[in-house]
């Protein structure tokens, strides 16, 4: 064989290396997009939900407006949430925080604790709640993976030159947003 030849097929194997992990590496960026993306889904849901559990509770408990004020603070404020995953989990954990308020406050009320629409809407928030758990699992595990690609030799290489970039893992700060929501009736 002549050396231009084996250059010829060095050069083509290298290449086409080059072109594999440029592939993956964008399949798991987008991974990461998609999975950044269910969690602003099922966000919408949530902030769907919390205006109609809000109009049940308000008529049972209308001596309780401040609840109620601070659970559609925390919705708007959520909904308004910009950057990270991280930075938008904050607000989202605030939200959980005062929903536990709005529980607790129906625990007053017998009637509302009965109430279809009312349970209706809490089954239906448990729901959210969960597939938010889901979805932030799946998104920290599309992370997790990208990051060991960028990270990783030999891809470490095609990601620098590339400009691939680490995303940051979607997790709780404070002690309190790491305890679970405690829903009673």
């Amino acid at each position: 064989m002549e050396l231009t030849t084996i250059i010829l097929i060095v050069v083509a194997v290298l290449v086409f290396w080059v072109v594999l992990v440029f592939n993956s590496l964008i399949r798991m960026r987008n991974r990461v997009k998609e999975a950044a993306s269910d969690i602003e889904v099922q966000s919408k849901r949530r902030f769907d939900l919390i205006p109609n559990l809000i109009e049940t509770v308000k008529g049972y408990a209308k001596h309780e407006e401040g609840v109620l004020t601070k659970v559609t603070e925390a919705r708007t404020n959520a909904m308004q949430a910009q950057g990270s995953p991280a930075e938008k989990a904050k607000q989202e954990n605030m939200l959980s925080e005062t929903l536990k308020s709005l529980f607790a406050v129906s625990e007053n009320y017998p009637d509302l604790k009965a109430n279809t629409n009312f349970l209706e809407l809490q089954r239906e928030l448990s729901d959210t709640e969960n597939k938010m758990m889901a979805a932030r699992r799946f998104y920290n595990s599309a992370a997790k993976d990208l990051m060991d690609k960028i990270q990783m030799f030999p891809s470490n290489i095609i990601a620098g030159m590339f400009g691939f970039k680490q995303e940051k893992f979607f997790e709780t700060t404070s002690p309190e947003e790491k305890e679970a929501v405690k829903v009673e009736f």
